[in-house]
């Protein structure tokens, strides 16, 4: 059984391959691609996938808004991920926002350079303080 930390691995690298059908324009099924990544199903990748696909939109939109002098489309496919997936679990979910927050960063520590980390990082952080208010 993978905890929580694994699944958001699997959640991430789930984003990026959809991120890459959809530039590329060809059909997937999203069932099929967790499938490939995680021999048994967990409902937490599939509603927190579902969750960040249905919105997407909103999700850019948010990022965009904290980003400095950037948007999300210029951060490479792995970082896009691990930010929707921080920005989904801070505003979507019943997560505590530290723990969003940290899971995002550590993703972005073993996938990331650091000065990206320390701009998921801020963002994030912006994120959560605005919404604490």
């Amino acid at each position: 059984m993978k905890n929580r930390s694994e699944l958001r691995d699997i959640i991430i690298k789930v984003l990026y391959q959809i991120n890459i059908y959809e530039e590329a324009k060809i059909d997937y099924n999203k069932e099929d691609i967790i499938k490939e990544l995680l021999e048994v199903e967990n409902s937490f990748v599939n509603e927190t996938v579902s969750g960040i696909i249905k919105n997407n939109k909103k999700i850019e939109s948010i990022a965009n808004e904290y980003l400095k002098d950037w948007t999300i489309d210029r951060l490479s496919k792995v970082d896009q991920a691990i930010l929707k997936l921080g920005i989904y679990e801070l505003l979507y979910t019943e997560t505590p926002s530290i723990v969003a927050i940290n899971e995002a960063i550590e993703l972005s520590k073993k996938y990331s350079e650091e000065k990206v980390t320390k701009m998921i990082n801020g963002v994030l952080d912006k994120i959560y303080h605005e919404k604490e208010k």
